[in-house]
């Protein structure tokens, strides 16, 4: 039986539970990260949402700034989380952020986003919502409101300026689930080439005699 995705959910604000809940639904087992040595044996991991300043201000402080650069698994970052992972602060995003875009707490809102899918409009939760700007040549955009992005991937990073786990719609989390899946078969094979190849004898190798 295979065994399910083990996904980090960042922690240092708190925000673990709501995510940790979605994870669960769709049969991941989410693993609390408050330190660097928790990234150790997960397959991807979540940057919720919060307040972006004190989030990059707690992960530097616990060491989670370098460990997250180097983590090579699948990454999501939600709303502080995709500011957290522009160019301008973990750089590992190429493409900016407008930080509270849509205006302050106040002018929180829920829209129908067109996920490009073919299904029903998603519902989603702004609140305090950045969107993202000037990016890269590399970063597909999956949804707007009003001609700004929202929603998006860059290779092995999805980004969302909304809050998925606030709804009972778990197709972004399972976006996420299936990039994370697409990334543990490609390093599984090229895992298993470099051991083939390792495992050959050098040229030449078996002709030579006592």
């Amino acid at each position: 039986m295979e065994r399910p995705l083990r996904i980090g959910v960042l922690a240092v604000q708190g925000n673990f539970r709501e995510h940790a809940s979605v994870l669960r639904r769709l049969g991941a087992e989410p693993v609390e990260v408050r330190l660097p040595e928790q990234l150790d044996g997960i397959d991807g991991l979540i940057i919720p949402g919060g307040e972006s300043t004190a989030i990059a201000r707690l992960m530097r402080l616990y060491g989670l700034d370098d460990a997250v650069r180097e983590f090579g698994g699948p990454i999501f970052g939600t709303c502080a989380g995709m500011i957290v992972l522009d160019r301008d602060h973990l750089g590992l995003g190429d493409y900016g952020t407008r930080r509270n875009a849509f205006g302050r707490q106040v002018h929180s809102f829920e829209a129908d986003l067109d996920v490009g899918d073919g299904g029903e409009p998603l519902r989603a939760v702004f609140i305090r919502a950045p969107w993202l700007e000037d990016p890269g040549t590399d970063l597909e955009v999956l949804a707007e409101v009003d001609g700004h992005p929202v929603l998006a991937r860059e290779g092995r990073l999805l980004v969302a300026a909304f809050h998925p786990e606030l709804t009972d719609d778990t197709r972004v989390h399972e976006r996420f689930l299936s990039i994370v899946r697409e990334e543990t078969a490609r390093v599984g094979l090229m895992e298993r080439a470099r051991a083939k190849t390792t495992a050959l004898p050098a040229s030449g190798a078996g002709n030579v005699r006592a």
